[in-house]
């Protein structure tokens, strides 16, 4: 289902492609969702909200991947990035769902590994397998 809601304008990579030390990690998801729990060394720039201001010292060369819960919210943020000369900008399928499905960690804003993982919605909820679900 995922594959038809995307546009497939920007390369996509599975979790197990992206690690924290290669990429820099953003975070398309609300702000109370990234304060749930979020991949370790993620930096949080939104999505309604977006802002170029929130890439301070990230080059337009340098290695990005975003994420979100499965991937929509992240590949419009990618596509956006793209049309503003970032070259080599990435979005990851299945998002962090896919990264909590598959057994990678999250942690809170203060650095704690956790379980509970921002389920956007009861309908999108049911694509996270693994994990506490939290929808507030």
């Amino acid at each position: 289902m995922l594959s038809t809601l995307l546009s497939h304008n920007v390369p996509a990579v599975s979790v197990d492609q992206i690690d924290s030390s290669e990429f820099h990690l953003l975070d398309a998801r609300s702000s109370r969702e990234f304060d749930v729990s979020h991949i370790p060394g993620a930096v949080w720039v939104g999505h309604e909200d977006f802002s170029l201001d929130r890439l301070t010292g990230i080059t337009n060369h340098a290695p990005i991947a975003v994420y979100c819960s499965v991937g929509y919210r992240s590949e419009r943020i990618a596509e956006y990035l793209r049309r503003q000369g970032y070259t080599n900008v990435v979005n990851v399928y299945g998002g962090i769902f896919e990264w909590v499905n598959t057994g990678h960690p999250v942690v809170t804003p203060a650095g704690d590994a956790t379980e509970a993982v921002h389920a956007y919605s009861r309908l999108w909820g049911v694509w996270l397998t693994r994990g506490e679900r939290i929808y507030e």
